[in-house]
């Protein structure tokens, strides 16, 4: 009986009857599965009654392989490593690890021999003959994606190969031998513009929002008397400047304050240890502006006037620390030494480099007194002060201020305002109580009293210095400014 292969795409043999280089189709069949784009494929006898999906599957010549992986110097690009040799298959849509690429394909044939590795799809017997005209009509449609899906495989490849190429052996430890060679960084030689704005850092936030200035406002109103060189008085009036904001920086140290110049305290932002050491660094920094003065004079008056300055801010302290009252002669002693200290220093140095011969420190020192006390009578009074530093600060510091002093020494069985100092307040309800208190005693009042005498004192003391020279104006002007 003669049979024909009603089933040609199992490529039975003709011979009829079983045989070993055979290959039967399996009763259990291949269950449906799901392309890489998710079109149902048929592996069922049956397959070729419906028309097979457009296929995202397309074989590569190895030219095309070969240049699209010449930009990579991976091994893993190479067609060898890549199952299917020459051919390939694009990967499915959807993320992929980085470093893997899969080739994926399906390889049923009839005969003694079945691969392990896919086969080109044309000559894939379960996609069939019938998909490779629809090969042609999807060609371009895939090969955009392809190129995209490819490009983004190599980029990840490369990144991958990258990364396994970094170094990872230990770094050499240092030679301690160099330090017995190599030139090593004394003084300043290594030092630079970044590390000096990290010292000065608490002094240039201050200096940023100066005051009145009122200390080069009197050092232009004496050089109309002195006639100072005009480098050395930018010299002189640059150096007190910069003595007089590192002060206020230790002064707020100190004295714990919150305030100054309405902002909040250097330390607050630096902290007390850096706004410290930046404030006795510029100490240092003025002394070697003045160095540039060549005048040897100028050294030992800076050294004076400084020692000057910490007696009295000294004595300050300890009357603050051990609730001591002063009494006004020892108030005016200190204050001669701390605040009337930077006035007479510039004063000195303006002497030292003037050819005249008048002497200002006199009245400079009533002018130090002047300021100090009426500074005093502000703070617990004016709305202004209030604002720059707070209500009544002297109090919360618990400072013997001359108005203060006066009101305790004017009734010493009343120990409330002691007391109240002791406390060193902050609720306002109390410091307007100690302010009335004080309104109670005349000490406001007796304030503005020696604050007017001395400025009259100053007046005279100002003629007789001008002695008709015409020359007065500027510091006359100062003085109508401090009368309160």
């Amino acid at each position: 009986m003669s049979t024909s292969n009603p089933f040609p795409s199992l490529n039975l043999s003709a011979g009829g009857g079983s045989s070993s280089s055979t290959t039967f189709q399996s009763p259990n069949v291949i269950p449906s599965r799901s392309s890489s784009i998710g079109h149902h494929r048929d592996n069922s006898l049956n397959a070729s009654q419906s028309p097979p999906p457009k296929s995202v599957l397309r074989p590569v010549p190895e030219a095309s392989w070969l240049a699209a992986g010449s930009s990579s110097t991976d091994s893993t690009m190479t067609p060898a490593n890549v199952p299917g040799g020459s051919g390939t298959v694009s990967p499915p849509p959807g993320p992929r690890s980085p470093d893997t690429v899969v080739a994926a394909g399906i390889s049923c044939t009839a005969g003694a021999h079945t691969s392990a590795l896919p086969q080109p799809l044309s000559s894939n017997p379960v996609v069939g003959a019938s998909s490779s005209h629809q090969h042609a009509h999807s060609r371009s449609h895939s090969h955009t994606r392809s190129r995209s899906r490819k490009a983004s495989i190599i980029s990840n490849l490369n990144h991958t190969s990258f990364m396994a190429q970094m170094p990872t052996a230990p770094p050499v430890p240092p030679d301690p031998s160099r330090f017995g060679t190599d030139e090593l960084p004394w003084g300043g030689k290594t030092w630079n513009e970044d590390k000096e704005r990290i010292l000065t850092g608490p002094f240039d936030y201050l200096f940023a929002h100066p005051g009145k200035d009122f200390r080069a406002q009197v050092i232009n109103a004496f050089n109309a008397w002195l006639d100072v060189p005009e480098d050395s008085l930018e010299v002189i009036t640059k150096a007190v400047g910069m003595l007089h904001t590192a002060s206020l920086l230790i002064d707020d140290v100190e004295d714990s304050s919150l305030l100054r110049r309405s902002l909040p305290v250097a330390h607050s932002i630096f902290g007390t240890a850096q706004t410290i050491n930046s404030a006795n660094y510029v100490y240092f920094v003025a002394l070697q502006e003045l160095q540039r003065l060549k005048n040897p004079k100028a050294i030992s008056i800076f050294a004076e006037e400084l020692v000057h300055l910490h007696r009295g801010q000294g004595m300050d302290l300890f009357w603050r620390d051990t609730l001591t009252c002063p009494t006004e002669d020892d108030y005016l002693e200190m204050v001669g030494n701390k605040t009337g200290g930077l006035f007479r220093l510039g004063i000195k140095l303006m002497q030292a480099e003037s050819r005249s011969l008048i002497d200002c420190v006199p009245l400079v020192n009533i002018i130090g007194l002047i300021f100090q006390i009426r500074d005093d009578y502000m703070n617990l009074s004016s709305p202004e002060y209030s604002h720059n530093k707070g209500l009544c600060e002297d109090l919360t510091e618990g400072k013997f201020s001359f108005p203060i002093i006066h009101s305790i020494r004017s009734d010493p069985t009343n120990f409330q305002l002691l007391n109240i100092l002791k406390q060193k307040p902050t609720e306002q309800e109390v410091k307007r109580y100690a302010v009335t208190y004080m309104e109670g005693t005349g000490s406001f009042e007796y304030t503005k009293n020696v604050v007017h005498v001395l400025i009259e004192r100053a007046r005279k003391l100002v003629d007789e210095i001008d002695d008709g020279r015409g020359k007065s104006g500027g510091i006359q002007k100062m003085l109508d400014k401090m009368v309160v």
